[in-house]
This record gives C-alpha cells, structure tokens and sequence, in this order.
C-alpha cells in the first residue's frame, strides 16, 4: 500500500466519522402518544386536532374523511405528532 493512498483512506475516514457523529446528535425521533378513544386524544392535546392515524399504510385521517377512526391498525394522535413523526395526510375523501 503506497503513503499516499494511506492519507487519502485516513482523511476519508475521518470525514466519515466526523459526519456519522454530526447526524447521530441533530436526528431525533418524535414519540407518538396514541390512544383507543377521541375524546382521550384530544384532552391530551387541547390546542391541537386530533387525527386517526393509520400505521400500516402511513397516512392519517381528518374528521370527516371516510376512514376516519376505522381499521385495526390505527390509533388517534395529535396532528403535530403525526407531522413530526412524518407520517403524511391522506388525500382519500377530502372535499
């Protein structure tokens, strides 16, 4: 192995470690509070809508979208949680 191709590796790898380090610290995961009941949501987030929120596909529900509190795989969370943890507005039954 030459010297040059040793630097060349070593200053790659710092940069690497250097980035990995900065991405672990800005990257944090929003936690979703969800509950059974509407009523429940909305006393935990009074300022915020509530949503049904649809895990299997990804997508949450309005009130007064079709699916709104329907299926097994959801739950009701607040609006800023669903948008925090990216999770995007269906577009299915909205007027």
């Amino acid at each position: 192995m030459s010297r040059s191709f040793g630097r060349t590796f070593g200053k790659i790898a710092i940069a690497a470690a250097s980035m990995l380090s900065a991405g672990a610290t800005e990257v944090s995961a929003t936690p979703l509070t969800p509950f059974r009941d509407e009523a429940q949501a909305q006393r935990y987030c009074p300022g915020d809508k509530v949503v049904w929120l649809d895990f299997r596909k990804g997508v949450y529900y309005r009130k007064g979208q079709r699916r709104y509190g329907q299926g097994f795989d959801g739950s009701f969370v607040c609006l800023n949680e669903a948008r925090d943890s990216l999770y995007r507005r269906s577009l299915l039954g909205v007027r």
